[in-house]
C-alpha cells in the first residue's frame, strides 16, 4: 500500500472534498478546518482539495467552470438540475466518472493518506466512495470512513445523497426529511445546523460599542446590503431606493466586496443630510458587521441567512440561485425571520415599515432569528467527526 504522506505520531489526517462552484462549499470547508483548530489545535490536519478540479482528467476537471455560466442563465441551470435529480438520470454519469477518474482521484488517496474523507458538495459522494470502496475491496486501500456535511438549508440535490456514507450532517429538518427518502438510514443522520465560521459563536462587544469602533451612527437602525463576493444584487439600485423611502430614519451599510466600479460609484454620489452611508469593499470582519447592524438584504444563500439568524438580523431576501436556493425562501417565511422582494421600491417599502409602524412585527422577526442560529453547529459536526476517526 502507497506510504502517502508522513504522517505526525498521533495526529489523524481528514480529507475534506469540495469544489469552488460558488463560494458556500469552501467557506464550509475552512469552517471545518478552523473547527477543529479551535477544538484540538494539531491533534488533526485537515486538507481542503478541490478533487473535481485538481484530481480528475480533462475534460471533467474543467465542469466547475460551468457553474457560473450556468446559474446566470436559469434555464439552462434548472434544466440540468432538475434532469438530474433522479438516481435513473445522475448515476450512470457519475459512475461513468468514477471509471475514468479512478486513477487520478486514487493517487489523491494515496497522496494525503486520510483516516476519514468528508464531503461538503453534492457531486462527491457516489464518484471518491465507489473509487474507496472498489479500492478497499481490491486490498490497496486500508478501510477509512465517510461522512457527507451537505451545505445547502432545505432545498438539496439528490446527489448530496449516498446510503453509503457513514454519517450525513444536515442543517434542517427539512434536509433531513429528503435523505431519509434518499435511503439514508436514520441512524446514519445528525441534525447539527451549517458549520458557520466559528468567528459567529465568539462572544463581541455590544452593538454600540461595536458602531462606535466601526464609525457607525449610534441610534439609527442600520441597514446591512450585502452583494457576496462580486458584489452583486442590485445594490446601488436598492440604495437609490431607500434613500428615496427612508432618507435620514435610517443608516445603510454596503459591503460590495470585490467590486471596484460600484465601490467608486457609490462613494462618488451624494447623499441626504442626516443619513450615513458606509461603502466597504470586501470585509473580513463580517460578525462585528452584521452584529452593529439590525436588518439585512440579501440573496438567499445559505451560509449569509445562517450567519444573520446567529446575529438575530431578520433577512430580506432579494434574490436566488434557482433551484438550490428556492426553498430558503419559504424556510424564512415559515419561520417568521423575514421576507423576500425583488424590486428595489418594493425593498424600500418593507424596511420603511420595518422602521416605523411595524416595528413591532420586527421585533419579533429579531428575536425569531435569535431563537433559530445555531452558532455552535460547527463544533458540534467537528467533534462528531473527529469520533470518526477514532
Amino acid at each position: 500500500m502507497p506510504a502517502g504522506k508522513a504522517r505526525s505520531k498521533g495526529k489523524k489526517r481528514i480529507l475534506v472534498l469540495m469544489s469552488d462552484t460558488g463560494g458556500g462549499h469552501r467557506a464550509s470547508a475552512e469552517a471545518l478546518r478552523s473547527g477543529f483548530q479551535i477544538l484540538y489545535g494539531d491533534q488533526y490536519h485537515l486538507d481542503v482539495v478541490d478533487i473535481w478540479s485538481q484530481h480528475t482528467p480533462w475534460p471533467l476537471n474543467q465542469i466547475p467552470k460551468t457553474y457560473s455560466f450556468l446559474v446566470k442563465n436559469g434555464f439552462l441551470w434548472r434544466f440540468g438540475y432538475y434532469t438530474n435529480q433522479p438516481r435513473i438520470m445522475h448515476q450512470p454519469f457519475l459512475k461513468m466518472t468514477a471509471r475514468i477518474a479512478r486513477r487520478h482521484m486514487a493517487a489523491a488517496f494515496d497522496h494525503y493518506n486520510p483516516d476519514l474523507v468528508v464531503s461538503v458538495h453534492p457531486l462527491l459522494q457516489l464518484v471518491p466512495l465507489t473509487i474507496l470502496q472498489n479500492r478497499i475491496k481490491a486490498g490497496i486501500q486500508r478501510p477509512i470512513k465517510f461522512a457527507t456535511v451537505v451545505t445547502d438549508l432545505t432545498t438539496c440535490h439528490n446527489t448530496w445523497f449516498h446510503k453509503d456514507v457513514d454519517r450525513c450532517f444536515v442543517a434542517t429538518e427539512e434536509a433531513k426529511q429528503r435523505a431519509l427518502a434518499m435511503g439514508i438510514g436514520q441512524h446514519k443522520l445528525t441534525v447539527h445546523g451549517l458549520p458557520i465560521r466559528p468567528a459567529f459563536s465568539q462572544k463581541l462587544p455590544t452593538k454600540r460599542k461595536l458602531r462606535q469602533q466601526l464609525g457607525m451612527d449610534l441610534e439609527k437602525p442600520a441597514v446591512l446590503l450585502v452583494g457576496g463576493g462580486e458584489g452583486m444584487g442590485a445594490i446601488e439600485n436598492n440604495i437609490q431606493a431607500l434613500v428615496n423611502q427612508v432618507g435620514s430614519a435610517c443608516q445603510v451599510v454596503a459591503i460590495c466586496g470585490r467590486n471596484k466600479g460600484l465601490i467608486k460609484r457609490l462613494q462618488a454620489k451624494q447623499y441626504p443630510a442626516g443619513m450615513q452611508i458606509t461603502i466597504k469593499g470586501f470585509v473580513d470582519n463580517m460578525p462585528e458587521w452584521m452584529t452593529a447592524c439590525d436588518m439585512i438584504i440579501t440573496k438567499a444563500g445559505p451560509g449569509t441567512i445562517a450567519e444573520s439568524l446567529i446575529c438575530g438580523l431578520p433577512v430580506l431576501l432579494n434574490g436566488f440561485v434557482p433551484c438550490q436556493e428556492e426553498g430558503n425562501v419559504p424556510f424564512v417565511l415559515k419561520n417568521k425571520v423575514g421576507t423576500y422582494e425583488d424590486k428595489p421600491a418594493k425593498i424600500a417599502e418593507v424596511i420603511h415599515g420595518w422602521v416605523h409602524e411595524k416595528r413591532d412585527e420586527f421585533a419579533a422577526m429579531a428575536v425569531h432569528a435569535k431563537e433559530l442560529g445555531q452558532p455552535h453547529a460547527v463544533f458540534r459536526i467537528v467533534e462528531d467527526l473527529a469520533a470518526m476517526c477514532a
